[in-house]
């Protein structure tokens, strides 16, 4: 089963498998109940009209997005590149506890098709594509969507104590397009891909002595991965970030991302970031 939210005349409602649920429906109601009743529960609520309307980031704003960090190889080697205090990361990576950090209330969350932003006090910014853990208030993992932890690597290379100004800010993090309901056991070897566009100028001379510039768009980057190989298991995450914190209304949870451009490599105003996990795309333009 498949979740979005749309942006409807009458506003943000939820549909399941592009058929538009109750009015009423809210994804903190989903989130109260057992991972076994989700299904059920979603069959039972009459459907409405199958809809169109455009998609918005699926989540509400009485959950919380978290993140996780150095779960992959690719990333801490990145880390340490960036960094002058290597060895944190080196130790971040062989912990027994991950490195979890607060991301955006869901109010902040962007979806698929809106803007993402980078820092204009930041000279080296990355997008980070990762797999999004759903989590209900049991602690169960109802489901994953596509992920965006935009992030200033140079902000964050300065000082590791700098991570959340490097991490947290407006337009930082993207959701979506939906969220596709799974059990966990699905996660562990999903496909992460990621594809960045830019438009470049095409020039040809004309006559000699003049030339003509002709936008057009072309892949700068692409990486992928595979949740394969991530250190350590979804269920573990969530483990440690729910050991002494509560959700009545759920979570999503970042996993960590093991595709990171080269330190050649910043976005730019109007780029196109592509991430895709299992079949989910999620799209965003850099404002």
């Amino acid at each position: 089963m498949y979740l979005t939210k749309h942006q409807t005349a009458a506003g943000p409602r939820w549909a399941v498998d592009g058929y538009l649920l109750p009015a009423t429906f809210s994804l903190s109601l989903l989130m109260e109940l057992p991972n076994s009743a989700v299904a059920k529960f979603l069959q039972s609520i009459a459907v409405g009209e199958k809809t169109a309307a455009p998609l918005v980031a699926p989540i509400e704003a009485t959950q919380e997005v978290w993140a996780c960090g150095v779960t992959y190889l690719r990333s801490r080697d990145a880390r340490k590149e960036e960094s002058s205090v290597k060895d944190v990361y080196q130790k971040v990576y062989e912990a027994e506890r991950p490195e979890i950090f607060f991301k955006a209330n869901g109010w902040r969350v962007v979806g698929h098709g809106m803007p993402i932003r980078i820092r204009a006090d930041s000279a080296w910014n990355v997008p980070e594509p990762e797999m999004t853990l759903v989590v209900n208030a049991h602690g169960e993992i109802i489901g994953y969507c596509a992920g965006n932890d935009v992030s200033s690597r140079d902000i964050e290379g300065e000082n590791p104590l700098y991570l959340p100004q490097a991490k947290v800010y407006n337009g930082s993090c993207a959701l979506g397009p939906g969220i596709q309901l799974c059990a966990a056991a699905e996660l562990h070897s999903l496909s992460i891909a990621m594809q960045i566009s830019r438009e470049v100028d095409d020039v040809r001379g004309v006559a000699m002595d003049a030339a003509v510039g002709k936008a057009s768009s072309s892949f700068i980057f692409s990486g992928e991965t595979s949740t394969t190989q991530m250190k350590r298991k979804p269920e573990e995450l969530v483990r440690y970030l729910y050991q002494e914190l509560s959700f009545p209304n759920g979570a999503f949870v970042l996993t960590g991302t093991g595709i990171v451009p080269g330190s050649d490599f910043s976005l730019q105003s109007g780029d196109v970031v592509q991430i895709t996990v299992g079949e989910m795309t999620l799209e965003n333009v850099v404002a």
